[in-house]
């Protein structure tokens, strides 16, 4: 499968669709420098991507990378259709296996004083090849992508590329992914609870029996996965929720201390000024005062 990074989102190019007859073969190419996503609705492809054949029957698709050659491996058996659609991205991508583990995707600015919002990376993944659980829901996206295509004004463009996202999504749910390591799941569910009760005091004993496992475990599958203790990220996620009441209300810092789950307010400042690097009032005024 892919894994691509983001922010940067993929972002669509040109798309297309043609029909082969019995006898007719896909071109072959190389290094074209962008993705060739390739979906089937009636015949098969038969295709290579350097040594690497792929079969793409109906309600199938496939994934060539933009940096290798394609070929046809033999001709069509039967009248073939099929949509293709050309994109790339400006962020990281390379074929993986498993998915990558989310202490790799932190906030690329940690202590800044100068920003309300961290900036979160996250990954997504797309299957090299698979069969779609529903073809004619991604047929209409494509139909979709075709017609806006004649229209080269810049919400046309816009919604192109909302069109492209909803159809990644799909190839995404509709394919069969990887097992996800048990770990990251478990870490993900933690990371979940605490979100829903950051306003709580965090008791260990109440998350192991919302997650039915023991505190420690959930302790050492979230510090694999985010590299931080259950405490840290619960910190670190209430102090985005009192960056965001500190610039968007007129509350007390104190009564954000308290909306936030942090109760004392000197505990709320040191843990403020530990992460951010500055006090709840002097980050309030720089935003006030812009």
């Amino acid at each position: 499968m892919f894994q691509f990074i983001s922010p940067p989102l993929p972002h669509f190019i040109y798309c297309g669709e043609d029909t082969y007859p019995a006898g007719g073969r896909h071109s072959d190419r190389s290094g074209i420098g962008v993705f060739d996503l390739l979906i089937v609705t009636d015949g098969c492809l038969y295709m290579a991507e350097e040594s690497a054949a792929i079969e793409i029957p109906a309600g199938s698709f496939a994934l060539l990378r933009p940096d290798r050659a394609h070929r046809s491996t033999g001709p069509c058996l039967e009248e073939t259709h099929f949509f293709w659609v050309h994109f790339q991205t400006l962020g990281s991508w390379h074929e993986t296996d498993r998915e990558l583990a989310l202490a790799d995707l932190r906030p690329t600015d940690l202590h800044s004083d100068d920003a309300l919002y961290e900036i979160h990376r996250f990954a997504y993944y797309l299957p090299r090849s698979g069969k779609l659980a529903s073809p004619d829901a991604a047929y209409v996206w494509l139909r979709r992508l075709l017609s806006l295509q004649a229209d080269a004004s810049s919400p046309s463009q816009w919604r192109q590329q909302l069109v492209f996202q909803e159809l990644l999504l799909r190839l995404q749910e509709d394919t069969t992914m990887p097992e996800r390591d048990s770990y990251l799941t478990i870490a993900e569910e933690a990371a979940a609870y605490l979100r829903r009760n950051y306003r709580d005091a965090l008791t260990y004993k109440s998350m192991s029996e919302s997650l039915h496992f023991h505190s420690n475990y959930v302790s050492l599958c979230m510090k694999r996965a985010f590299g931080y203790t259950p405490l840290e990220y619960l910190t670190r996620y209430r102090i985005e929720q009192a960056k965001r009441l500190l610039i968007d209300t007129n509350e007390s810092v104190g009564r954000i201390a308290e909306e936030t789950g942090f109760g004392s307010f000197p505990y709320f400042v040191r843990c403020f000024g530990r992460e951010v690097g500055t006090t709840p009032k002097a980050f309030r005024m720089r935003f006030r005062q812009g």
